[in-house]
């Protein structure tokens, strides 16, 4: 979402797209991919962990337990290597399919920063960039805080390039045709249960944003292109007081009761709120969710996330190609979300 007129009252407030249609002196020059971030070798784990709660009251004992489970698979996040193998198959589907765009890669949350690839950008003679956020579904923390990150890099960088953000993709048919054949890969023959999963959040914010309602959708439509399967929706990731109420049942709680029903299908994981693997997917379902199923006894698979699946590279593709033209393309009953985020949207629910 292109920076226009003055800074609003907070970060990223004024943040507007760009109309559909653009003049020849409107168009973007340069892509830049923003992802959550993670570290890249163990003495990164901690100064990483503090960068993402800065701010939040989240007591030492928490950081360090968090920690031990980056040390656990060699203290390097699984989204670093994702993120730069997107960039590459991006680089190469731009280069080979159009508009013929250098493509950036910055963080939310650690190296590379947003400020150091926006003040890279500008020394590099770009004037105007589309920026795809790695998040497909909306939420404060999914979409809002990346406006809010981008604003604020924005404004420590003199001479930044505008940044117009590319819509949310939760229903892009890419998205979802790449979550379907990651599904494919690993489901067994005959009948299974989906179980797809997605980062949980405060009740609160969840009350107040369309996060719930675009999940149950994809799954949905993932669901019944593969022959019209059972599933269901679990949580992971949550955090916080136990005080604070969010969203549930927790996937292992979900796989608990699933036995207790008297579930025997063998089921599938597929981490839909995630485009790549990163240390909670690989904790959350490859370790506690996978211990969880073998002490109950159940057979589980776990689908991959998006990653750099052709269908999901294509759509990269054709987001940053529909701001030349009006292909807005979505699957389901949801319309496609805007260019312009209401100012008020995806409160953080505090």
């Amino acid at each position: 979402m292109g920076l226009l007129g003055t800074v609003g009252a907070r970060p990223g407030a004024s943040y507007y797209s760009a109309p559909m249609s653009l003049t020849l002196d409107e168009m973007p020059d340069a892509l830049l991919i923003l992802s959550f971030g993670g570290p890249a070798g163990p003495d990164e784990v901690m100064p990483f962990l503090r960068s993402v709660v800065k701010g939040a009251a989240v007591p030492e004992a928490r950081l360090q337990e968090v920690a031990a489970r980056y040390q656990r698979v060699g203290g390097r996040s699984p989204i670093v290597d994702a993120t730069e193998a997107l960039v590459s198959a991006v680089r190469a589907h731009l280069a080979s399919e159009g508009p013929s765009l250098p493509v950036y890669l910055a963080t939310r949350n650690w190296t590379p920063s947003l400020v150091d690839t926006l003040a890279q950008m500008r020394d590099d003679g770009v004037r105007r960039a589309l920026v795809f956020v790695t998040s497909a579904f909306s939420s404060w923390s999914a979409c809002r805080q990346y406006l809010e990150a981008i604003g604020a890099a924005w404004t420590a960088v003199p001479g930044a390039p505008r940044i117009d953000k590319i819509r949310g993709f939760w229903n892009h048919p890419g998205f979802l045709d790449a979550v379907g054949a990651r599904v494919r890969e690993v489901r067994p023959e005959g009948d299974c249960l989906l179980l797809f999963t997605a980062h949980s959040l405060p009740t609160a914010q969840a009350a107040g944003c369309a996060y719930e309602e675009q999940l149950r959708e994809a799954a949905r439509i993932v669901a019944e292109d593969l022959g019209g399967l059972d599933w269901d929706l679990a949580w992971q990731s949550r955090s916080g007081p136990p005080s604070v109420p969010w969203l549930a049942p927790d996937v292992c709680d979900r796989l608990t009761a699933l036995a207790k029903e008297g579930e025997d299908r063998p089921i599938v994981l597929v981490p839909l709120g995630f485009v790549a693997d990163h240390m909670e997917v690989v904790w959350d379902l490859d370790v506690e969710a996978v211990d969880r199923a073998a002490e109950l006894g159940l057979t589980v698979h776990r689908a991959a996330t998006a990653g750099t699946h052709p269908a999901f590279v294509t759509m990269v593709g054709d987001l940053v190609r529909e701001r030349f033209g009006p292909q807005r393309p979505v699957r389901g009953r949801l319309p496609a979300l805007p260019d312009v985020c209401a100012a008020t949207c995806c409160p953080p629910g505090r």
